[in-house]
């Protein structure tokens, strides 16, 4: 990933078929596209294929979590997918994360790793009722060592966390961040949020951008306004 701040758009939609709809006219105008569990499950692997195939660098976003074998065993089926990006929890230890980039160095050498520390989704009210004390912060920090320590490439973590982890782990990790929102968007899942260019001033390698874009009347233009406000160049 290109040094600076890079739009990621999020292609959370329910078929293939809108998502290239999407995509398609952003071809030539963004690097990257996110394509998630919904669509992976529902086309398959070729889907990667597919938006590769029209320029576009792939984020794989699984949130792969199980036994270590089995975390292993998934990436490499992905061996020979032109894939650039791809995410498994953190919260699935040091072996799982070990073993998986072991993995991805044997099956994916172009894919970097990312450990997803605590959704954009969860504020302190859900994490205490899965048994996590201490603060969204702090679990974001002890996962993010972990994963480092594991040889993990980066992290995704709400834009609120990217100080306390730019700090900590310094400028080599990629930070990527979901939860981008401008302040008159309406309530919706995610819980901590920021505007694009409050997320690139504090380190954000990239942002996931979903809604922001799909629903904007004007989707071309809303992406390049993205990127200006970010200083992604061309």
């Amino acid at each position: 990933m290109p040094k600076g701040c890079q739009l990621i758009l999020a292609l959370d939609v329910e078929t293939k078929d809108e998502a290239l709809a999407l995509a398609k006219p952003l071809a030539g105008n963004l690097r990257w596209v996110k394509l998630g569990l919904q669509l992976f499950t529902r086309h398959g692997p070729g889907v990667v294929d597919e938006f590769a195939a029209l320029g576009f660098q792939v984020f794989l976003d699984l949130k792969l979590h199980d036994i270590p074998n089995t975390v292993a065993s998934a990436i490499r089926s992905l061996r020979g997918r032109p894939c650039s990006l791809l995410t498994l929890h953190a919260s699935g230890g040091p072996e799982m994360l070990a073993r998986a980039a072991e993995a991805a160095r044997d099956a994916l050498p172009s894919c970097r790793l990312l450990g997803v520390t605590v959704l954009t989704s969860m504020d302190q009210a859900q994490l205490a009722a899965v048994g996590i004390s201490r603060s969204a912060e702090s679990q974001v920090q002890l996962l993010g060592a972990m994963a480092s320590q594991a040889g993990i490439d980066g992290l995704v973590c709400s834009p609120l966390e990217l100080p306390i982890l730019r700090a900590s782990l310094g400028t080599s990790p990629l930070l990527v961040t979901p939860g981008i929102r401008y302040p008159d968007a309406k309530g919706d899942d995610q819980s901590r949020v920021m505007t694009p260019a409050q997320a690139a001033a504090a380190g954000a390698s990239a942002i996931v951008v979903g809604r922001p874009i799909l629903k904007d009347p004007d989707p071309a233009g809303m992406t390049l306004r993205i990127r200006r406000e970010i200083g992604e160049t061309a």
